[in-house]
């Protein structure tokens, strides 16, 4: 029942053929794949966790908090009434719902709270489900969650603040850490002349006190182009010193309980993530504390960078997910020329191969998951991790907004109307191609795996070989692959055609392994067979449509 109660009996028509209000979503009990991915890759000790998370999370009540906090977005307080400066910002009262939400179930910490096999994979399934609601949230809870390796580069900072990071307490007050019960913590790289080339940063940073290294104070000046949730309590961000670029933790107040001096110049206008706030912000002799060695920024850093990077697969596996469903809604209930949608070959046919690229993306990050639960005394996993996070974030983010686009066609006009959600999800799914590397960056890294890593292709190809004999066309595509992978000529040149093709053929693997046999056959016909098509609605005949649609809501 639609609880706004609308009446439908109008002055000159009755409103029909219209799907019902979509009401209570069960985020965990209605996705079979997601409760079979979480079995098989090792977090089914976290079921009752996430059935709870599940249910929750997708009630309509906080499917409309996240309306609200993206209806009302951030505001700048640059300053208070009497002229001080306050950098502040200021969100509607939905957001920080949904911030409590978040924290109080771990989504910022899961794998470092529970910390046992499956941490990882349960960490992703939270993200996942939450993600169907709203992302611009999770923006602070991914950098909250993947500062935690990079912190543990200095004793004396990881001992003060990892506690505090861990807190499953929100506290919304821009006040000391000490005085807080909880903090979150982001991070600011990129300039605007360098971008991706964070080497072309020109921020300096220069000794407080005249002593140097880990642990030392020192104070920065320069630019940060793209700071996104700039009310998190401190942040990481990169500067030269003497030796080379180096890694700093920069509270938003100072030991001395006086504010920091950052200085929010402006907040972007995006796309999308609207709910989150993204600034351009001044550092003006602006405190910080070295976090690692001297000179040794960028691979400080880099085990933030990680985390995110594993954020923005599960990210967008969850808005390929809630656009399925959408669409799959509204199908089930719409008529068309004689029958309802649902029934209707075509429609089955798209809604079906939305289902396979949504199932896949799933499979493929929950793997890359275990590899990171394993990595700490498995090699193999270790370098699976290394290059498959890559490769993972690479070309689910890549599928994002094509899904998602193809789900809004399903629902025609309605689709394109702002209370669908649609629109809020299709401009969602551009960010995480974007954030922490874009499709050209990644592919480079998965060269720079494949390079510096002597385990790197032998561990995506040990991965394959368990599938080998399941399918003809995953098969050949194992086959192909191989070869191709020991060809180094003008590998630059190929290296998104490279990449795009270990991830299908991962997940082809990944879905002959553990997926219905329904949904494996039919991705690597469509996708590893020799007729694939770039448009989704061409899956072959003979292919199990039934099986696939029956798996969409459980």
């Amino acid at each position: 029942m639609n609880p706004l109660n609308p009446i439908s009996k109008l002055p000159t028509h009755d409103v029909i053929n219209m799907p019902p209000h979509m009401g209570d979503q069960d985020l965990w009990q209605d996705d079979v794949a997601l409760r079979e991915a979480v079995a098989h890759e090792g977090a089914g000790w976290a079921t009752e966790k996430l059935a709870k998370f599940g249910e929750k999370t997708g009630t309509a009540d906080m499917f409309h908090k996240a309306e609200m906090a993206n209806r009302n977005h951030p505001e700048l307080k640059a300053y208070d009434r009497y002229g001080n400066r306050l950098n502040m910002v200021e969100y509607h009262p939905a957001y920080h719902d949904l911030m409590t939400h978040a924290i109080e179930n771990e989504v910022h910490s899961f794998p470092w709270t529970h910390q046992r096999s499956g941490g990882q994979v349960g960490y992703a399934a939270l993200v996942y489900m939450f993600n169907q609601v709203e992302g611009g949230v999770m923006c602070p809870m991914a950098m909250t969650y993947s500062v935690i390796p990079a912190l543990k580069a200095s004793r004396e900072i990881a001992e003060e603040w990892i506690p505090r990071v861990l807190s499953t307490h929100y506290d919304q007050r821009d006040i000391p850490v000490y005085e807080k019960s909880g903090v979150t913590v982001g991070m600011f790289m990129t300039e605007k002349q360098g971008g991706s080339d964070v080497r072309a940063n020109t921020t300096r940073a220069i000794p407080l006190n005249g002593q140097t290294g880990d642990g030392q104070d020192y104070l920065l000046t320069g630019h940060k182009f793209f700071c996104s949730a700039p009310m998190c309590d401190a942040f990481l961000t990169l500067a030269y010193t003497d030796v080379g670029l180096s890694c700093f933790l920069v509270p938003r107040w100072r030991p001395d309980n006086q504010r920091n001096s950052l200085y929010i110049q402006r907040l972007k206008d995006k796309l999308g993530n609207r709910s989150n706030a993204s600034s351009e912000i001044e550092l003006q002799n602006t405190y910080g504390v070295m976090l690692g060695a001297d000179g040794r920024g960028i691979a400080t850093i880099m085990e933030m960078v990680t985390g995110n990077r594993y954020y923005c697969a599960a990210s967008s596996a969850g808005l390929m997910r809630q656009a399925l469903v959408r669409a799959h809604h509204h199908v089930m209930h719409r008529a068309a020329f004689g029958k309802k949608l649902i029934d209707q070959p075509l429609m089955q046919n798209v809604l079906a191969d939305l289902a396979l690229e949504s199932e896949a993306a799933l499979a493929l990050t929950m793997r890359i998951g275990r590899a990171m639960d394993e990595s700490a005394t498995d090699p193999s996993a270790k370098a699976l991790a290394r290059i498959g996070t890559a490769i993972a974030k690479y070309w689910i983010c890549k599928r994002a907004p094509m899904q998602v686009g193809e789900a809004l066609e399903c629902l025609g006009g309605p689709g394109y109307i702002e209370e669908s959600i649609i629109p809020r999800l299709y401009r969602e799914a551009p960010l995480n191609s974007i954030w922490e590397g874009s499709g050209n960056v990644m592919c480079l890294d998965v060269l720079r795996a494949m390079g510096r890593e002597p385990e790197a292709v032998p561990a995506v190809l040990g991965q394959l070989k368990l599938a080998k004999g399941a399918n003809d066309y995953l098969d050949g595509a194992i086959d192909s692959l191989e070869a191709d992978l020991t060809d180094q000529e003008n590998m630059q040149l190929r290296a998104r055609a490279i990449t795009e093709r270990m991830a299908l053929t991962l997940q082809g693997a990944l879905l002959a392994l553990h997926g219905d046999p329904a949904v494996a056959d039919a991705f690597c016909a469509s996708r590893l067979g020799p007729n694939r098509s770039g448009a989704f609605g061409a899956l072959p005949t003979g292919t199990d449509f039934e099986t696939i649609l029956g798996r969409i809501r459980s």
